[in-house]
């Protein structure tokens, strides 16, 4: 029974008997257990293939309940993965500037150009001495000249190519590529998290308490695969009348007794209301404050852990809390 369900049976209880919900004489009240349940649910649709859970087992912190087809997933992992690898290699490939192959073919044609050079003065030279002995005349020393000039400009125009070769690309191109390769880098991340998530595991200690799907079945984003009760979860909820609520404090221990518990189980108070419930709002006199209950909400210490859902109880208040 949920929470609205155990509240509405309490509040029955004590609209046909305020007597019992008032406490006996030994500063007992009547109470019981209620616990909150964690549903598992997919964030994404999905065939389920594995479900280990079992109604009734416990689990721990990591535990698998239950596994959804991920072979999309695997999928979505290696595209990324690859796109990831490209633009590294690319990234790479602007900081180191041109490859080594292309760098030797460059190295050759300068070499090829620096022969043509010193062909170029050495025939200018030649030139020169010829023209002194009236041999040949200034034109082709003109000519002479200046294709030693042009051989010499092609030098230099490849030992620049040659340098920018070597020099890694712009810093813009080189941003653009790192912004690529951290943009890949989260696409990886985020394909690698949706794959984690089609294995839907325990998020701490608690009781299996129900399962509502079977391997085969496909399951809709939201849909709760298992419900879980963690023991955090459990608590004991009682309700205490308006003379003994002064004795009743946030951090005071009470004593929990049932049938066939075992004694001496405890809790302790982490909740009091701070309205009167089960009765109308009207103005009260003293004779009948005694009618009123207040709901007081305390959590399991030790082997009262194991108390069951809906189980009924007998609270024993703190000593000081009125009779």
């Amino acid at each position: 029974m949920n929470r609205s369900g155990w509240t509405a049976l309490a509040a029955a209880i004590c609209t046909l008997g305020l007597a019992a919900c008032s406490g006996g004489a030994d500063g007992t009240v009547q109470g019981y257990v209620e616990g909150t349940y964690v549903y598992v649910s997919p964030d994404d649709a999905g065939r389920i293939v594995e479900r280990p859970a079992t109604a009734g087992e416990t689990v721990v912190a990591g535990d698998v309940l239950a596994r959804l087809d991920e072979s999309d997933e695997h999928e979505a992992v290696a595209g990324a993965e690859a796109r990831l690898a490209q633009a590294e290699a690319q990234l790479a490939n602007l900081r180191s500037g041109k490859r080594p192959v292309e760098i030797s073919v460059i190295e050759a044609q300068l070499s090829e150009a620096r022969a043509n050079f010193d062909l170029a003065e050495q025939e200018y030279q030649r030139q020169l001495v010829l023209r002194e002995k009236n041999v040949v005349s200034q034109s082709a020393v003109d000519t002479a000249k200046a294709r030693r000039d042009a051989a010499e400009a092609s030098v230099r125009a490849i030992e620049h190519e040659l340098d920018v070769a070597k020099l890694p690309a712009r810093p813009e191109e080189i941003e653009a590529a790192e912004r690529n390769v951290a943009a890949e880098q989260a696409a990886v991340a985020q394909a690698r998290i949706a794959l984690e998530r089609r294995t839907l595991t325990a998020p701490g200690p608690a009781l299996i308490e129900e399962t509502f799907f079977e391997p085969g079945e496909f399951a809709t984003a939201g849909a709760a695969i298992v419900s879980l009760l963690p023991d955090a979860n459990r608590k004991i909820r009682f309700f205490v009348p308006e003379p003994r609520l002064a004795g009743v404090a946030i951090g005071s221990k009470v004593g929990v007794a049932c049938d066939d518990c075992p004694d001496g189980l405890e809790g302790e108070v982490d909740f009091v209301s701070s309205a009167a419930e089960f009765t109308p709002p009207v103005i009260y006199s003293r004779d009948v404050r005694d009618k009123l209950v207040f709901r007081v909400e305390a959590k399991p210490l030790g082997e009262a852990v194991k108390l069951k859902v809906g189980q009924p109880v007998d609270v024993t208040l703190p000593t000081g809390a009125g009779s």
